[in-house]
């Protein structure tokens, strides 16, 4: 049968407008991949170009016993309201649909992982269930740029029994692994246990959480429902450590050994010892076994930093009170690995009454305080068998009594204050000729056969190494007196090259500038509720020099596997850490006001995926806080998405900076 022409040409031309719609639709391509909107605030390129750190060298990792493997713009500053409770919050977020975000290129690689059914090493089942890696892209209007789409659905993190889900620990709290462990006699329970993959759940909120109490006021109290543990309080209520009022929880400064409260006690060390000098020859103090931190938290009164630490133990929630208090502190135990600290950071360490056997183990607690000690520093020991004459504290006493002079010590100072408390204080000596002197070779000196110096994963010395302190090897006797040390260069690094002091230079005067100029005009952070401040990615400290003159206390973080700057750090009267970011950080959840990363996710995806990473963050970020990223335009968008999927607010500042602002969002009720 024929087509009748007119119909003919009705069809031709039908055909031919139908490809030329195709045509058009295919060249202008109105998805999000072209039509970027762009934020109304802030996106003008900063001029200023960072400096050639160590934070921006990628060299390979570290491996550790974590055993992590490859993996497959809007104002944000919301005043915040103390009084409110935060399941309000989390019930309003909750009833918002998921969120739907960009993931921009490949995240870790070149799919988003999607979750598995079987549990983790640590008993830990729920994880982040992400959808399609290809879904189209959904642009918002802060600004969206060039990014890919990916559903990420979050679920809370379930725990292994006898583990509080609201102050999960994946490190700590690994039942499953912590059962299999053959010995517990050198507390190997306490120490890293880390699941293998991280997970990447979110942590509960407890019950009526609210926005922490402001510093100074919160050294001496804080909401008893953000840490609501009262086992202390019974256990310790004849010590003055902490006591309940209505609803917060109020620490008077007493301590088992503080009876008339730390201050005394404080001013009583610095008169028996007057080159104590607090806060100006000694800037850096290790607190071993520190309770609830009061020590450390009336040190900085007198301008000394306190690197307090506990062991997450019986003595229930004693760092998250520190923490939640606004005093520096940290998650450890001295049992079978060496501290994450450098050898010879501290100026100080105290113990009162930290329940530490040092002469256990052929004297191995002892010689890791010996390492991490500064030569020429001292040593404050308060515990019964200095002051008590009881067989068994007799016992004690004449064990560190040898133990302390086969290492050498100097016993400077062993007294009493008007309350019985016995207090001896010990020196290190600057040169290695004593050891030479010693009638035995016990413990031995240390040679290069002896193991790694580095103390990641590394087992406790048996043995000594030299102290000398000459002008051939650079170092010097002491560091000049604070403040004045912060600004000196020290060439304590592997490499001790002019680069590297150009390097410190460059990383003090670019940290100093920007935080000025931009952080303190620029970003959407209320300063002034910012008091516990973390460095992910620390260099020479630089950062945490700019903000020196603020009211909050930076830890610095030295990722394994980066230049090792972390003596620096601590001889510009600093404090930090080493750690691996592809695994869990010993601190509680809930722990900072604000987090800052620069440099430093393009190097941890090469080993775990960007997941894990956003999840650890979450879980030691305090809700209605901030976590700034500085990094390439590529990574901003990689990491943009994750934290919308969280119900974090974003904004991309002068194309380099993300600061985003955790909300009280759980996945549920």
């Amino acid at each position: 049968m024929a087509v009748p022409s007119d119909l003919r040409k009705r069809l031709s031309l039908f055909l031919l407008l139908s490809a030329l719609l195709v045509v058009v639709f295919l060249f202008l391509d109105p998805s999000a991949r072209t039509l970027s909107v762009l934020s109304s605030r802030l996106t003008a390129p900063s001029s200023l170009a960072p400096p050639a750190a160590p934070r921006q060298q990628n060299p390979t990792p570290t491996p550790t016993p974590g055993n992590t493997q490859p993996r497959a713009s809007a104002a944000v500053d919301a005043k915040p309201e103390e009084s409110t409770d935060a399941s309000a919050k989390a019930e309003e977020s909750a009833s918002r649909p998921d969120a739907i975000a960009g993931a921009g290129g490949d995240i870790g690689n070149s799919e988003l992982p999607r979750v598995d059914d079987g549990s983790d090493a640590d008993g830990v089942e729920g994880k982040a269930r992400t959808g399609a890696a290809d879904a189209e892209g959904v642009v918002d209007g802060d600004g969206g740029g060039d990014e890919a789409a990916a559903e990420v659905r979050w679920e809370t993190c379930r725990v292994g029994r006898g583990v509080s889900a609201a102050d999960y620990i994946p490190c700590l709290d690994n039942v499953k692994a912590i059962k299999k462990l053959r010995s517990r006699r050198q507390m190997e329970h306490r120490e890293r246990h880390c699941p293998a993959p991280p997970p990447r759940c979110l942590v509960r909120l407890p019950r009526g959480y609210r926005p922490p109490v402001p510093w100074p006021r919160s050294r001496d109290m804080i909401w008893y429902n953000n840490v609501p543990h009262p086992k202390l309080v019974e256990y310790k209520k004849d010590q003055n450590w902490v006591t309940k009022s209505d609803d917060y929880l109020v620490f008077p400064g007493g301590g088992t050994q503080f009876k008339a409260g730390v201050t005394r006690y404080i001013q009583f060390i610095e008169q028996v010892m007057p080159a104590i000098q607090w806060g100006t020859h000694t800037r850096t103090v290790l607190d071993v076994g520190c309770g609830v931190a009061s020590f450390g938290g009336y040190l900085l009164d007198r301008n000394a930093i306190t690197m307090s630490f506990a062991p997450k133990d019986e003595h229930e929630a004693q760092i998250q009170f520190a923490l939640e208090r606004g005093i520096p502190a940290f998650l450890a135990v001295i049992g079978t690995q060496k501290l994450p600290f450098p050898d010879e950071a501290f100026d100080v360490v105290h113990c009162a009454r930290c329940r530490v056997h040092w002469y256990a183990n052929g004297g191995k607690p002892l010689l890791e305080l010996n390492r991490v000690l500064r030569p020429g520093g001292f040593y404050i020991w308060s515990a019964t068998p200095v002051y008590r004459q009881e067989k068994r504290d007799q016992d004690d006493w004449n064990a560190m009594v040898t133990l302390t002079k086969s290492i050498c010590w100097r016993t400077v100072v062993k007294s009493q204050d008007s309350n019985g408390i016995g207090v001896v204080i010990y020196q290190k000596l600057t040169s290695s000729s004593c050891y030479l002197e010693r009638k035995t070779n016990k413990p031995p000196m240390c040679s290069e056969k002896d193991g790694p110096r580095f103390p990641w994963y590394a087992p406790l010395d048996t043995c000594i190494f030299s102290t000398d302190v000459t002008s051939s090897n650079e170092k010097i006797s002491w560091p000049i007196p604070w403040p004045e040390r912060l600004n000196v260069k020290y060439l304590s690094t592997p490499d001790d090259s002019a680069s590297t002091k150009e390097k410190f230079d460059a990383d003090t005067k670019y940290w100093k500038q920007v935080i000025s100029e931009i952080y303190f005009n620029d970003f959407p952070v209320n300063w002034s509720s910012v008091r516990n401040v973390m460095d992910m990615n620390a260099g020479y400290g630089g950062f945490a020099a700019a903000l020196i003159d603020r009211p909050l206390w930076v830890m610095n973080v030295v990722p394994v596997g980066q230049t090792d700057t972390l003596p620096v750090i601590f001889s510009r009267g600093l404090i930090g850490v080493y750690h691996d970011w592809c695994e869990s950080f010993n601190t509680y959840p809930r722990t900072y006001d604000l987090l800052h990363m620069s440099y430093l996710l393009g190097s941890l995806t090469d080993r775990c995926g960007i997941i894990e990473v956003a999840a650890e963050i979450d879980r030691m970020l305090r809700p209605d806080r901030w976590f700034v990223l500085k990094d390439s335009e590529m990574i901003l968008k990689k990491m943009r998405p994750l934290l919308k999927s969280l119900h974090y607010e974003t904004v991309v500042v002068g194309q380099q900076f993300l600061v985003a602002k955790k909300s009280f969002w759980r996945p549920d009720k």
